[in-house]
């Protein structure tokens, strides 16, 4: 199952070294060290520049489609922004997506916006189903007004890295349908613990943030969530479900769409086999 935390606007990603060196002035030129940091995390340190959404869809037909970026915070960011196919630990210059930024780096004042504009290349990619890359957008403070009295200061980045899906226009289904064509089926999946298996036959990317089994009125939740690939198979671990439900049992879903809403969904799973 690929992303087993279904959806979360900052990803935990290793370090990584950013060349500021060709900016000068307010923002001091060094390499830095990228500390990434989810939303839920305590504290004050929090990202300023936020990401109009949770998700990307690339509509094939599409010349391009735009991403809002906003600072909230209280003083200028610097932000760089690139496009990886799956590898977190890519540095900007290392990744092979087929896809173009504009602009690539910027700085965004308080209160003021961005418009990313990201175009295909029409470099080939599979037809018969969408494909998924990785939007990253790495928020740079500026440097403190008392930097020089205190030069051992820890200041942080942050990156924000969200899922975009290109979708092909070959494609004759619907994404909305797709969630309800994913096919469930209770099986053991380790030790003495059992979950449920999703299969998904549809050519889209569908990404639960919630799975639920229900068994009259007990219901078992997996709150993690997780994403099932097209044509693939994924299983989602329920706690607490050690022995095999007796009786009509029901999975409650809640999926998002391509706009991040949770859409709630039922579906009956198959007996374990």
């Amino acid at each position: 199952m690929n992303n087993p935390i279904a959806e979360l606007p900052h990803s935990i990603t290793p370090p990584l070294q950013i060349n500021m060196n060709r900016y000068a002035g307010k923002w001091k030129a060094w390499t830095l060290a990228v500390a990434t940091l989810v939303s839920l995390v305590a504290g004050s340190a929090q990202a300023s520049v936020v990401i109009g959404g949770t998700r990307v869809v690339y509509p094939e037909k599409d010349r391009e489609v735009t991403v809002r970026l906003t600072n909230e915070g209280e003083k200028p960011a610097l932000v760089q922004a690139w496009i990886d196919a799956g590898n977190a630990n890519a540095l900007p210059d290392e990744t092979n997506a087929p896809f173009i930024l504009t602009p690539p780096l910027f700085r965004i004042d308080p209160g003021q916006g961005q418009s990313l504009r990201v175009l295909y290349t029409k470099d080939a990619l599979p037809q018969h189903r969408e494909s998924l890359f990785w939007l990253n957008v790495l928020e740079v403070p500026p440097e403190a007004e008392n930097a020089e009295a205190q030069p051992n200061a820890l200041q942080l980045a942050f990156r924000s890295r969200i899922k975009l899906f290109f979708r092909p226009a070959a494609l004759e289904s619907s994404a909305a349908d797709a969630p309800s064509k994913v096919t469930w089926k209770l099986a053991r999946i380790d030790g003495g613990r059992y979950g449920l298996e999703a299969h998904n036959p549809t050519p889209y990317h569908v990404t639960f943030s919630r799975v639920a089994l229900k068994t009259g009125d007990t219901v078992r939740t997996n709150l993690l969530g997780g994403m099932v690939d097209p044509g693939a198979t994924a299983t989602f671990g329920i706690d607490g479900l050690t022995a095999l439900p007796g009786g009509p049992v029901e999975v409650d879903y809640t999926y998002l769409d391509d706009y991040g809403t949770g859409v709630a969904g039922k579906a009956v799973p198959q007996p374990a086999r």
